[in-house]
């Protein structure tokens, strides 16, 4: 499925996963919620991004919200590992400086995007992992909640169902990664990603959410992309730097950029998932070879948007 928008500048979208569940099985009171969540992101972020704020403030303010949405597999909503806690993953990639900040495997922080944001400026290092990552955000005054914030019983719940069957799984038909993807009022991108991984995952597992170029890219030339799926797959195909590239050496433009990348590349190594990508021409693109992925879209010439299937 490719979906795409074209929009003035700013331009804005974002999405809470890409999953299996038929859109003739969606339960109808968990899709109008799962919309209102959207929307309410949408109309948080979006008079900030038109009164002139910058696509990566933009980019990470609507994963923190997201964050904050319990129905979504980051932050809040996390899903349990295999040892019952939760471990998250955050990107965040600048366009204008090229710079990103990433953290991996932290456990009982609010906000992991506020985190990886922090890590942007660094000279020394672009991703940092488990302790020390929580030992940087604890040194900064980053908020860490207890692990009854995290709690939820449909997760928990879930992670008994994978446990019983001897499983690691996204659960695909309710949940999936959060992402922003932003071009502001100047031209510049940003991209956003935030996830709690794989539940029942064991081992330190780190997929390619946190991984610039992989789940996150952005260059303010190209376009800026947040991916969502069964992470390894966009790990080892570079999923989010390959739409990129396909411009700059292909020249194509950003919607087949995104079409050969969903449903080309990543289909033969067996890619579940999807992504959302911006370009300074204010093109708006969404594709997933899933059966749907929750997605939301707003811009300065087009009206506010929601959609699932």
């Amino acid at each position: 499925m490719i979906q795409t928008f074209k929009s003035g500048l700013p331009i804005l979208a974002i999405h809470g996963g890409a999953g299996d569940l038929r859109p003739e099985d969606l339960d109808p009171e968990q899709a109008a919620a799962y919309k209102a969540a959207l929307k309410r992101v949408l109309e948080a972020v979006w008079p900030r991004l038109k009164a002139g704020e910058t696509a990566l403030d933009m980019a990470v303010e609507a994963v923190r919200l997201l964050e904050d949405e319990p129905l979504f597999n980051a932050g809040k909503g996390s899903v349990f590992s295999a040892e019952e806690t939760h471990e998250m993953d955050a990107c965040v990639m600048c366009g204008r400086t090229h710079q990103a900040g990433a953290i991996a495997g932290v456990q009982n922080l609010r906000n992991p995007v506020l985190l990886a944001k922090e890590v942007l400026p660094e000279k020394n290092f672009v991703l940092l992992g488990g302790d020390g990552a929580e030992q940087y955000g604890k040194e900064r005054g980053h908020i860490f909640e207890d692990a009854a914030y995290f709690y939820t019983q449909a997760r928990y719940e879930q992670l008994k169902r994978a446990q019983q069957d001897s499983i690691v799984a996204l659960d695909h038909h309710k949940y999936g990664t959060v992402g922003a993807v932003v071009v502001d009022q100047e031209g510049h991108c940003a991209a956003a990603t935030s996830t709690g991984g794989l539940t029942n995952k064991q081992y330190g597992r780190i997929g390619d959410s946190p991984i610039p170029g992989a789940g996150t890219y952005a260059e303010d030339s190209l376009c800026a992309v947040s991916c969502t799926g069964y992470g390894e797959p966009f790990l080892l195909r570079s999923a989010a730097y390959q739409v990129a590239a396909r411009i700059r050496y292909g020249g194509v433009d950003l919607k087949e950029a995104v079409r050969a990348t969903v449903e080309e590349d990543l289909v033969q190594y067996d890619g579940d998932g999807g992504l959302i990508a911006v370009a300074p021409d204010g093109e708006i693109v969404f594709g997933y070879n899933s059966a749907m992925m929750y997605r939301g879209w707003m811009g300065a010439s087009i009206e506010m948007g929601v959609g699932i299937a």
